[in-house]
C-alpha cells in the first residue's frame, strides 16, 4: 500500500514524463471498463475537474470515444489546467466523437457508465459547493459508476470521507493499493501506469 505523499514522490522522481503517466493512466481506465464491458451501444459520461485526475480522464474518453458515445462534463476552470491536463483537453477539445456538456443539461440517468475524474489524490479540505453537488447527481444516478485513482471525496489517506464521496462500483487505481482504499479492496483494480516497483 502507498501513501498520497509517497505516490507524488515516485513519479516526481521518476524518469518518466508526467504527459507519459497521463497516458498510461487514461489508457489502462479504458482498458479495464472494456474488460467489464462490452462497450457497444453504451453511453458514457467522463467527468473532469482542472487538475491531473480530470487530464486522466481526457485521454479515457478519447479512447472511449472510439467504440461508444462518449460525452465530457467538464466542470474545472480552463485556465487553471495543468500543462499536462491542458494538452489532453486539446485532443479532445474538437474531437467530434466527444461532447462536451455544460452541468445544467446533463441527465445523469441517460448513462450507462459515469467517470469519475474530479480529484483523485488531489483532495484539500471540504469539497466546493459544484464538486458536492455532482457527487449527489452521480450518486443518484443509476449509472454503473468508475472512480479514476479514488472515488472524489475519499481522503487518499485514511479512508475517511471528507463530506460525501462517490459510491464507486469499481475504482481503478494506479501503480499500488492506495491506502484509503482499504475497505474498497473488493472493488478496486491496481493498473501498472509503467512506475518502477
Amino acid at each position: 500500500m502507498i501513501s498520497s505523499q509517497d505516490m507524488r514522490i515516485l513519479e516526481a522522481k521518476s524518469s518518466i514524463p508526467r504527459f507519459i503517466l497521463m497516458e498510461n493512466a487514461g489508457k489502462a481506465v479504458y482498458q479495464v471498463i472494456r474488460q467489464e464491458f462490452d462497450l457497444k451501444n453504451k453511453k458514457i459520461l467522463v467527468v473532469c475537474y482542472h487538475g491531473n485526475n480530470g487530464g486522466d480522464g481526457f485521454v479515457t474518453a478519447r479512447y472511449l470515444s472510439d467504440e461508444a458515445e462518449t460525452d465530457v462534463l467538464f466542470i474545472g476552470d480552463e485556465n487553471k489546467l495543468k500543462k499536462e491536463a491542458m494538452i489532453n483537453f486539446k485532443k479532445i477539445e474538437h474531437n467530434e466523437k466527444i461532447q462536451f456538456l455544460i452541468d445544467d443539461e446533463v441527465d445523469f440517468d441517460a448513462y450507462d457508465i459515469i467517470i469519475d475524474a474530479i480529484l483523485g489524490i488531489g483532495i484539500q479540505g471540504g469539497l466546493n459547493r459544484e464538486i458536492s453537488a455532482i457527487i449527489d447527481d452521480m450518486n443518484n444516478s443509476k449509472a454503473y459508476k468508475v472512480s479514476v485513482d479514488i472515488p472524489t471525496g475519499l481522503d487518499p489517506d485514511t479512508g475517511n470521507i471528507v463530506d460525501k464521496c462517490v459510491n464507486a462500483d469499481l475504482v481503478v487505481t494506479f501503480h499500488d493499493l492506495k491506502k484509503g482504499l482499504e475497505k474498497l479492496q473488493d472493488k478496486t483494480v491496481v493498473v501498472d501506469i509503467g512506475l518502477p516497483k
